[in-house]
Formats: structure tokens, sequence, C-alpha cells
């Protein structure tokens, strides 16, 4: 495998997301020498970061380093709560902008649901901040918005109180976790499923099932959860700092998992998270 061949998904806001991309995270979820290698030699154009995780500045430094231009990438981050609020929420994004060198965000997402403002919900919070990326969409900064953890309570929410729909959701997707009712609604609403944590922090390696296609496929037990999460349609983004893995997380797009095997995997959703739970923020 060369280059990556990445089909791409297209949101509502007219952009397309390569549905395969490369996830950063915080402590320690960051190596230089891994992105630069993930971008000039696997043809990894995705890079999906965040405040919260404290790299963006290191990820331009790597975007900048990496001789590619920077209509072919798409970068993803995002709007940690500690910035929720109108004005602090146009603040943060520009200088995440500054930190990552870029003129402009390919797709902005609000981190999390929960905001904790003295007397004031966070449906309140959550509308005003909103508007903001609304207002960062319209100026161009942003060429699409979107929000990470929302459940369709949340989601319900926005469309009431606001005017652009996500283009884009983000939540915890793997084999364990498989919220196929969230899902459905994104999709009849045009919102992108956007997926994280698809090897389940490694949970979903050992699983007999798992282990058991990928010795049918010749595969290794990531690429199988990868693939079987693409597959599903959803724009999936594992994390490695380790450049055989990125190698090996990229050649999902070179086989495909029979309709049977699919179907088995979803049926092992069993509700467990391995991340965060925003199941009761109101």
């Amino acid at each position: 495998m060369d280059r990556l061949k990445c089909p791409t998904v297209a949101l509502s806001s007219g952009q397309h997301i390569p549905i395969l991309g490369l996830g950063m995270s915080h402590h320690g979820g960051y190596s230089h020498k891994a992105l630069l290698y993930a971008l000039r030699n696997c043809g990894i154009r995705h890079i999906d970061t965040a405040k919260r995780y404290g790299n963006e500045a290191l990820v331009g430094k790597a975007i900048a380093e990496s001789g590619v231009k920077r209509e072919d990438l798409w970068v993803t981050t995002k709007l940690w709560p500690g910035d929720y609020g109108y004005q602090s929420a146009i603040q943060a994004c520009l200088e995440s902008c500054e930190r990552l060198g870029l003129e402009y965000l390919d797709l902005y997402l609000m981190h999390w649901p929960d905001a904790h403002v003295p007397g004031r919900s966070a449906r309140e919070v959550r509308a005003e901040t909103w508007r903001a990326l609304e207002d960062l969409y319209h100026r161009g900064i942003c060429r699409s918005i979107g929000v990470s953890n929302f459940l369709i309570h949340h989601l319900e929410q926005l469309k009431e109180d606001c005017s652009v729909v996500p283009h884009l959701n983000q939540v915890e997707y793997h084999p364990f976790q498989r919220p196929q009712e969230l899902v459905d609604y994104c999709r009849k609403n045009s919102i992108v499923f956007g997926g994280y944590c698809p090897l389940a922090k490694g949970q979903a390696l050992n699983h007999p099932i798992i282990m058991q296609l990928a010795k049918k496929y010749k595969k290794t037990p990531a690429q199988i959860c990868i693939r079987w999460s693409v597959q599903n349609g959803v724009v999936t983004i594992p994390k490695s700092t380790k450049e055989d893995r990125i190698r090996e997380n990229c050649e999902v797009l070179g086989f495909t998992l029979v309709d049977e095997d699919v179907v088995t995997l979803n049926s092992l959703h069993d509700g467990r998270h391995v991340s965060w739970d925003p199941t009761n923020i109101l």
C-alpha cells in the first residue's frame, strides 16, 4: 500500500470528509514522527485533534513540514466546554487556528454537551455557543461545524434553538457501543455520524469472535474493527502514535467484510462505554 485512496462522505455543508482519519489524543497521544509518516507515507489526509489534547501547535508544525497542500487536508479540532459562550467560543476558535497555523478549519466541533455555568442551564449555554459556531461557519473560518458526544435530545434542542443543523456528530463507536438509534436519527436529519474509539481502547482486540474473523480474513483484529466501522458508513478516526499501526489501519480500505460478518459484529453491542458517557447530561 503506497497511498491511501480514501472514500469521502458528503456533509450538508457541501464539504466532503474522508471516511478514515487519524485521531490525536492527550496523555501522550501525539507523535510528531508518526504524524509526518501518516501524511507523507500513508496518504492520510484527515487529522482529528482538539484544544483539550494540548497538541494543536505540534499538529500545525507537522502539517507545515509535511509538504501536503492545505486544500488536500481535512483538519478537525474541538471547542472545550471551558470556552463555551459566544465570545469565548469565537476567541477559542481563532486561537486554535493560530496554533494550527491555518486560516480556516475544515470542521469545528463542540466537544461535550455539558456546560458548568452557574445560574444557566446546559441547554442555554449550548445554544449560545452554537450560535458562535454558526457565525464562524458563515464567515468561512469553519467550513463545517458539528458536535461530539451529543445524544438525540441534545441534537433536538439545538434544532429548536438554532438555525444550522450540525453537519457531523462524533461519538464513541465500536462493536460493544453501537448506538443505532442515534445513528438512524443523525442520518434522518442529514447529520453525518462520526465514531471514535473503534477498538474500544483495546478491549475489542481479544474478543473471540473478532479474533476468529481476523483469522478468516488474514487481517488483524484492529483491522476487522476499523473495517466494520467504515463499512457501516461511520467516519472513523483510530488513534495511534506507532507508524506500523497507522499503516495497518490504512490498509482496511483494501478488503470488505461479507454482510453476515457485519451482522455478527453488530450483534456484539452490549452498551458499554470505554470513554465518556453523556447519558445523564440534560
